[in-house]
């Protein structure tokens, strides 16, 4: 892939991690901007408009859990990729990454040619799914998923999710009836190269049946869900 053509924010309130990753980045083709605390991050990212943001958990005036938030409540940003680099590594905080609306999760310390490894893998498949784009609209029962605006909307009420349940239900409604197995699920929302606890999917379905009040997401024991109708 060309690296030249995508442009990173990285955010970390530790200068020495800041230059040591910028290199790194840089020396591989990206365009590279830095910012120390999430104010500075989303004010960053609003004028730049980033492909991918790099975003540490642990900092001052606003967390990374906090901003990745924020950032996704901006219209503008809502195609931008974000990576958690964290040194908190439990299944708890993946989850509350990933319900943040964080695309990978990478725990520190990393080396460097492993984290641009998956920084290719997050930007391929993201140009994978600009190749392969879904309709804007999916109607399913009483049921639509509206990927522009990100929305469910059922029987007339809007419900916003978070991003990666937002993404699992459209998964599954894309192919009424058809049971996709764990590794499918977590392949197609997460990445091959993303590791998350076992019960992250659980959870999130978990979550958007509690959201919704549906019972078509269908346990398959032993194999994974489908969304049945």
């Amino acid at each position: 892939m060309d690296a030249s053509k995508f442009s990173v924010l990285l955010v970390d309130d530790e200068i020495d991690v800041l230059e040591f990753l910028s290199y790194n980045l840089k020396k591989e083709g990206f365009k590279v901007s830095t910012a120390t605390n999430g104010k500075e991050a989303i004010t960053k990212a609003i004028a730049e408009v980033p492909h991918l943001i790099i975003l540490d958990v642990m900092m001052p005036e606003m967390d990374g859990i906090a901003t990745c938030e924020e950032i996704k409540q901006i219209p503008a940003l809502k195609k931008s990729l974000i990576i958690f680099l964290t040194a908190r590594g439990e299944d708890y905080s993946q989850i509350a990454g990933f319900d943040a609306g964080a695309d990978d999760y990478v725990t520190k310390p990393i080396k460097p040619k492993l984290l641009i490894s998956r920084v290719k893998a997050l930007l391929r498949r993201y140009q994978d799914n600009k190749t392969n784009a879904t309709p804007q609209q999916l109607e399913v029962k009483d049921f639509v998923i509206d990927s522009e605006r990100f929305l469910v909307i059922n029987k007339g009420k809007e419900i916003i999710l978070p991003k990666k349940e937002f993404e699992l239900l459209r998964l599954l409604a894309s192919k009424p009836n058809k049971v996709f197995s764990r590794e499918e699920i977590f392949s197609k929302i997460w990445g091959d190269n993303v590791i998350v606890g076992d019960r992250t999917i659980d959870v999130h379905v978990r979550k958007i049946r509690e959201k919704i009040g549906i019972e078509n997401i269908t346990t398959v024991k032993g194999v994974g869900y489908k969304f049945e109708v």
